[in-house]
């Protein structure tokens, strides 16, 4: 039990860095915010089983998917026939894709030469070579054209999509404030979320599986959406449900996204003091939204989240600043959650909740409980193992000399 003297300085140090890093978990935030910088400040950090939390897994949503694809592939084919080509066209949608009628069979040939231009080859990642032909064109005998979404381009598709999915969900989770989430893909279209520490579940469904799609559109100038319902909507134009129990006529074509977004944070209308979202946009759409309030003074203007009208006002003067604000039935709370959505960026597809789980931190402290219990015992086993051979060895060399003696 002898020890060198650089041997009893190595156990002290590693004893006393061992200590060092341990006091953190003894302080409160409060005391670990005036902590010195050079010091460790990292509490251990409990998994789900021991701090309690939530569990969820999500599934991607392959039919959004193909809606979400349809749709562009509707305003793409219309756009490069009629805007490009010249080609009068009427195009109708079906379960996995759009047909055309043309106006003027006879340029049936120009109008597949157009088309083919927007295959797209899809990979499943970026490491990927190649990929694999999205689309797919055919002549029917009835003189239409049918651009049809092929299914391994749909499949390579919804894998690039899980990946693109957990990115945004790490993004969001780590916004609200929370240590250590485990998010892991499972299977091709699966993603299991842990969140030790967040017990309110409800929240962070809301959170994650939210898509935060924001898009703005210009409204019909003339025609109603009761109008529309009675005689049909007109082409280039569709039907939203808006916040106020109504219904909106939007033109289809996106003249914002939200990917134009640089930072989106909870504020308080001067005017009415109720909650509301402020937003920023970079340069280059900064440049393009006081174009459109510039080119569209005295029409109405859409803001719409997840295929639902938030609000269409009118623009009233050109918005050349590239910063704006949403407003609606917000909450203080509601508003912070739509701001994190906002900077996180919007989920390329629709998330379903498969399975839901929140766990008790009671069950964690039953279980750091019984390690404190077994910790103790085990430390009182070791003590009296190294005594007990100790107490025998003094006792042997005693009852020899007695032997001798007698």
């Amino acid at each position: 039990m002898q020890f060198t003297p650089v041997r009893t300085a190595i156990i002290l140090f590693v004893a006393l860095f061992g200590i060092l890093f341990a006091v953190p978990n003894f302080l409160s935030k409060d005391q670990l915010a005036g902590w010195p910088d050079f010091l460790p400040k990292q509490p251990m950090v409990l998994g789900l089983d021991l701090q309690g939390g939530s569990h969820l897994l999500l599934g991607v949503n392959r039919d959004s998917i193909i809606e979400e694809r349809l749709k562009t592939l509707r305003r793409d084919v219309r756009s490069k026939l009629a805007n490009e080509a010249g080609i009068g066209n009427l195009i109708t949608t079906e379960a996995d894709g759009v047909v055309v009628e043309l106006t003027d069979p006879t340029q049936r040939e120009a109008a597949m030469t157009a088309l083919q231009t927007l295959q797209n080859n899809v990979s499943s990642g970026v490491l990927a070579v190649g990929g694999v032909p999205e689309l797919a064109f055919a002549e029917r005998p009835d003189g239409k054209i049918a651009v049809t979404l092929t299914p391994d381009g749909i499949t390579q598709r919804m894998s690039s999509i899980v990946a693109q999915s957990m990115e945004v969900i790490r993004n969001r989770i780590d916004q609200v404030g929370t240590t250590e989430p485990t998010i892991q893909r499972q299977g091709d279209d699966r993603i299991m979320v842990q969140v030790p520490g967040f017990e309110d579940s409800t929240r962070l469904k809301e959170l994650i599986s939210r898509t935060a799609r924001l898009t703005f559109h210009l409204v019909h100038p003339s025609m109603t959406a009761a109008q529309a319902e009675a005689q049909g909507v007109p082409a280039g134009y569709m039907l939203l449900p808006s916040d106020d129990g109504g219904q909106e006529l939007l033109n289809e074509n996106i003249e914002l996204g939200g990917e134009s977004l640089t930072n989106a944070q909870p504020a308080f209308d001067q005017q009415t003091s109720r909650s509301v979202v402020s937003f920023q946009f970079d340069t280059r759409g900064a440049i393009l939204f006081g174009q459109i309030t510039s080119a569209n003074v005295g029409k109405r203007f859409a803001i719409v989240l997840d295929d639902r009208v938030i609000t269409a006002p009118v623009i009233q003067q050109p918005i050349t600043g590239g910063s704006g604000q949403i407003s609606g039935n917000f909450t203080p709370q509601t508003a912070n959650d739509l701001s994190v959505l906002l900077r996180a960026g919007a989920l390329p597809a629709t998330l379903d909740i498969i399975e839901e789980r929140t766990v008790d931190a009671s069950l964690g402290a039953d279980s750091i409980q019984a390690g404190v219990t077994a910790g103790i015992v085990a430390a009182s086993a070791s003590s009296s193992s190294w005594s007990w051979p100790m107490a025998s060895s003094a006792f042997l060399p005693t009852s020899r000399w007695c032997s001798t003696s007698s």
